[in-house]
């Protein structure tokens, strides 16, 4: 089969591999039919993201077709649609049980996926703890509605719930990439006062705006005075970091009001500092880390609602073929690239 490699840092590679096989009694093997590429993918090509592993096939945003399942499997068949999560967890150790499926401390817990285990970029994907990592896809909703279930709108859903945003609230998102965008998305379920949305790429605050004309959409040059001018206590009630700058990061505790909560969806591959003394006296609580992607079925079940959708993110589609220049486009967002769906099989035309 087809699969992207991760060769070494700055090298991704289409490589033939073998399909892959069961190997425990809780994995499950899908059919690739739609994958996407995500700025995490960007941040392991770049060697920001120490523990992948070359060799293996990137990927972790994908949805597909079961081809077989363990014995062990319960909750999905052959033939049944499929979204993958992100992370695999065995819902059995200590953090699986509190809700931290993140730190899972099975060996394939986690983030594994695309970084320590091969991937979706890929024809096939084995996938461990199947009965965790899977959620089948309604028949009234298709795979482009359902690509982004198990990771991004999965972050944005997390970064909302932990975020524990008021009905009413002001609600600052800073980044409109993909991630900010879902997160917009979820936010906007807690019913806010307003949403700000700042990004200094003025194609996506177009986009913004477009979409979500009951946005602010705003310039960073811009956001200080917006602050003062609409927020009531001097900052917003929660802050949602999703852009990963050194700026955006500083942005994110200076336009938080005091005892405000700042939650950091970013991934960043810089060390970032907390100016303490600058701080003091804000008694701010930050909220950091990678998603607890353990809401997927009810993500699922808002998109069957009709209550989120993120086609609008689809900008590009290719086939797997061609997702060297995908990555290019993605990377160096050119032609008002958002996401790219990326064909991985022939079932995903007729989807």
């Amino acid at each position: 089969m087809l699969a992207y490699t991760y060769v070494e840092k700055g090298c991704f590679e289409l490589r033939e591999k073998p399909v892959p096989e069961i190997k425990d009694a809780k994995d499950a093997i899908v059919r690739v039919t739609l994958s996407s590429i995500c700025t995490s993918d960007l941040h392991i090509k770049n060697g920001a993201v120490p523990r992948a592993v070359p060799g293996i096939t990137v990927g972790h945003e994908m949805v597909g077709i079961v081809e077989a399942a363990g014995s062990s499997v319960k909750t999905v068949r052959p033939g049944d649609r499929v979204a993958v999560n992100v992370e695999t967890f065995c819902k059995e150790c200590f953090f699986c049980r509190k809700g931290y499926v993140n730190n899972c401390t099975d060996p394939d817990g986690g983030w594994a996926l695309g970084c320590r285990i091969d991937g979706g970029q890929a024809e096939y994907v084995r996938v461990p703890h199947a009965d965790c990592g899977l959620t089948r896809i309604p028949d009234s909703v298709t795979d482009e509605q359902a690509l982004f279930v198990g990771d991004i709108l999965a972050t944005g859903f997390w970064a909302a719930r932990i975020s524990e945003i008021q009905k009413g609230d002001t609600v600052l998102i800073i980044g409109a990439g993909p991630t900010g965008i879902c997160t917009l998305l979820c936010a906007l379920l807690k019913e806010p006062g307003q949403v700000i949305v700042c990004d200094r790429d003025e194609e996506r605050l177009a986009f913004v705006k477009k979409n979500y004309p009951q946005v602010i959409a705003v310039l960073p040059g811009k956001l200080p005075e917006l602050i003062g001018r609409v927020c009531s206590h001097g900052g917003a009630d929660v802050v949602i970091e999703a852009g990963g700058t050194g700026e955006t990061f500083r942005m994110a505790w200076e336009c938080a009001r005091p005892n405000a909560t700042v939650v950091i969806v970013a991934l960043y591959e810089e060390p970032q500092i907390l100016p303490l003394p600058d701080m003091y006296g804000k008694n701010l609580t930050f909220k950091t880390g990678g998603v607890d992607g353990c809401d997927c079925q009810e993500i699922m079940d808002l998109i069957a609602g009709g209550r989120i959708d993120t086609t609008p993110l689809i900008t590009h589609r290719c086939s797997l073929t061609q997702i060297g220049g995908a990555y290019r486009l993605f990377e160096n967002k050119d032609d008002g690239v958002m996401k790219v769906a990326v064909r991985c099989s022939e079932d995903a035309l007729h989807r």
